[in-house]
């Protein structure tokens, strides 16, 4: 499928956010547990690939040195 975007981890980190709390209110601590730890990885990774986008977009738009 390639790369994975952005968005997608985006996704996903939040994906297992509500999994998270939805096992936590129903009981399932163990797995609220690892999902919002999944969700709290992924969304880290996001910030990094974020940062890294934003960095190398700035850096593309200077002009040539005079």
């Amino acid at each position: 499928m390639g790369w994975l975007l952005e968005e997608d981890m985006l996704y996903w980190a939040l994906v297992f956010l509500i999994i998270a709390i939805i096992a936590g209110f129903l009981g399932f601590g163990g797995v609220a547990f690892a999902a919002a730890g999944i969700a709290k990885i992924l969304f880290f990774i996001f910030l990094v690939i974020f940062a890294v986008a934003l960095i190398s977009g700035f850096a593309a738009r200077r002009g040539p040195p005079i």
